[in-house]
């Protein structure tokens, strides 16, 4: 998986390629720590993402509480494979999806 990161002022936007998955998790939770300081306003886009599993979901989860408390969150261009995944797991109604 590739991260992809544009920073201006107090706006975030993450983007995300290939897989997110168990053994990329990790790699993703551990860039959101150090890069969520200041942060109001924080974007994913998923236009590039080919999957995502229950850990990936649990990073995003995590981000989503992160960003309750100092801003907001949006997750974009979210593929059709990747909707239902939310569809089902019911993040359709946690996230912000654009």
């Amino acid at each position: 998986m590739k991260i992809n990161q544009s920073k201006a002022g107090s706006e975030l936007t993450i983007g995300l390629e290939g897989r997110l998955d168990t053994s990329t998790a990790p790699e993703l939770d551990e860039a959101l720590k150090s890069a969520l300081e200041g942060v109001t306003k924080l974007s994913f886009d998923l236009e590039k993402l080919e999957y995502i599993s229950s850990a990936g979901l649990r990073v995003l989860l995590t981000a989503q509480k992160t960003m309750n408390k100092q801003g907001s969150m949006v997750v974009k261009n979210v593929s059709e494979d990747v909707k239902e995944i939310f569809e089902v797991t019911g993040f359709t109604d946690i996230l912000s999806i654009e």
